[in-house]
């Protein structure tokens, strides 16, 4: 049978478990950081205003998601989780290099030319891959893991929807949005394996069965894509590979860029009650 860590105490002293443990957390919860980040960069931007209204909520959601994960890492790291979210050094942050991309070119606030056939395809993506991970963790056999990825599923249904009905909705449009949204695609599918790669702890994480393992989602999250791009009839691109996941630190300038402006006003003083 396997074992089961009902609470913080019960794993904080057992050095593989727990160091596995804070590997996939910060996971999780970088991983909803930036998503949470790259469509707040939207607002104002979007196609109209009740996409703008939805979007923001959906960013809102998936933050509170990021703050409920560096949450539970706080006993498991002794540090709070504004200081985890933003003072980390750049090697120490999980995120895949998919959810880190930038929304395309320009900034939110100076000259942005998004690409919104990304948006869209890069929302299905990582939704699809993040219903399936939160269905995999609610066996997790870290209990307040757990419990959380049960909490979050039902919420992040109506997320995955939305994504769902643009995708159907650009792609029996035009001709034009079929196209935008096969070139986003391939964008997309080339950076699509670093969202299942469980980085240097993969064996531990798997073993202790504190999560699924990267073949089991990368399995279920590629079948259930293939469904979407055969339902609308459109190309299913091949899968890049990518020279980094980010599961390790290495990511790009651009997503450093993201965690500095996204912390600039906390490392001012982070010793204020906020």
């Amino acid at each position: 049978m396997m074992e089961r860590f009902a609470s913080p105490e019960a794993i904080v002293n057992r050095p593989d478990a727990r160091s596995a443990l804070v590997e996939l957390l910060f996971q999780l919860a970088d991983d909803d950081l930036f998503v949470a980040h790259r469509a707040s960069e939207w607002l104002g931007l979007a196609p109209h205003i009740e996409e703008d209204v939805a979007f923001s909520s959906i960013a809102q959601n998936t933050m509170g998601h990021a703050l409920y994960w560096y949450t539970l890492l706080e006993p498991l790291t002794g540090k709070n989780a504004d200081d985890l979210a933003y003072l980390r050094p750049r090697e120490a942050y999980r995120q895949a290099i998919l959810v880190e991309r930038p929304n395309g070119p320009g900034l939110f606030y100076e000259n942005p030319s998004y690409d919104w056939a990304y948006a869209v395809v890069r929302g299905l993506a990582y939704e699809t891959f993040k219903r399936i991970r939160l269905e995999a963790l609610a066996s997790s056999s870290y209990v307040p893991l757990a419990e959380a990825a049960l909490k979050m599923r039902d919420e992040q249904f109506y997320h995955l929807y939305h994504w769902e009905t643009w995708w159907t909705e650009l792609s029996q449009s035009t001709d034009e949005a079929r196209r935008r949204l096969t070139e986003a695609a391939r964008s997309v599918f080339h950076d699509l394996p670093t969202l299942w790669d469980l980085g240097p702890k993969a064996e531990t994480i798997v073993r202790l069965g504190l999560g699924p393992s990267a073949e089991e989602i990368e399995r279920k999250t590629l079948k259930a894509l293939e469904a979407e791009f055969r339902r609308v009839a459109l190309s299913f691109p091949p899968l890049g590979s990518p020279a980094f996941t980010g599961r390790e630190g290495q990511h790009t300038d651009e997503g450093w860029a993201a965690i500095q402006m996204m912390g600039e006003v906390y490392r001012m003083a982070p010793e204020a009650a906020w």
